[in-house]
């Protein structure tokens, strides 16, 4: 199947899944149970991830910034920097990729092999929009809000390695975090997460909804879900960096 069918097919489906529904408190209902699945349910990992990775930095950056004639905030600098620029938008939705995008993909998948995607449409249910769009309003919603913890817990982590080593002191790693602070950094983050968060559920949803077979290919829709989101995370990252931060 070639790419420019694939490309149509999931423009149907996406244009399908953002009809007007029948009745939008079951939708909202459904919004919200998504919102809990997608934004509570990612929490631990993402919490985890970023106290240690946002730890890791510093003592990195520490050890790379050991010249004399570097300023002495220079790891508080690099450690907020890091957070907000890549680690809290790009690779927390890496790795939320392959938890949420293959659990959507695995979820639709068995609906559409065990035909409960079929008796939805018998009912005069519209299962794109019933199913599909929830899960993206709801990830809209919630990867902002991931984002922003993901970076205050970086931060935190670099804080806490901070205190625990004394590796950097506490007064410079403060200043550094601090020190010529860019606003639109932040709102830079916030849109990536608003891409990657329609890339991962988009995709996850297509995959699942191509399903066809068994258990066996609703697997095969898990990964390939998984790898294309990363892909195209990773090609858009690059498109937007080129777009909000060269020009």
């Amino acid at each position: 199947m070639s790419i420019f069918d694939h490309l149509g097919k999931y423009y149907i489906l996406m244009s399908q899944a953002f009809a007007k529904p029948d009745k939008f408190k079951v939708v909202w209902k459904r919004v919200i149970d998504e919102m809990e699945s997608i934004g509570l349910g990612s929490l631990p990992i993402v919490g985890i991830l970023s106290i240690f990775m946002g730890a890791v930095t510093l003592l990195q950056m520490a050890y790379n910034f050991s010249n004399p004639l570097v300023p002495v905030y220079t790891e508080g600098l690099a450690t907020r920097d890091t957070m907000i620029l890549e680690f809290a938008p790009t690779i927390i939705s890496l790795i939320l990729a392959g938890k949420v995008g293959s659990s959507i993909a695995g979820n639709l998948g068995t609906m559409k092999v065990t035909e409960q995607i079929d008796a939805l449409e018998i009912m005069g249910v519209n299962p794109k929009s019933y199913l599909i769009m929830p899960k993206i309003v709801a990830a809209l919603f919630v990867f902002p809000f991931i984002v922003i913890v993901s970076i205050f817990l970086g931060v935190t982590g670099g804080y806490i390695a901070s205190l625990l080593t004394g590796t950097v002191s506490i007064e410079n790693y403060v200043f550094g975090i601090k020190f010529d602070f860019e606003p639109f950094y932040i709102t830079y983050a916030l849109i990536k997460a608003e891409f990657f968060a329609l890339i991962i559920t988009s995709i996850a949803s297509y995959q699942g909804f191509l399903t066809s077979g068994g258990a066996k290919e609703v697997g095969d829709s898990g990964t390939r879900a998984v790898v294309y989101s990363c892909i195209i995370i990773l090609l858009f990252d690059l498109i937007l960096t080129q777009l909000l931060l060269t020009v």
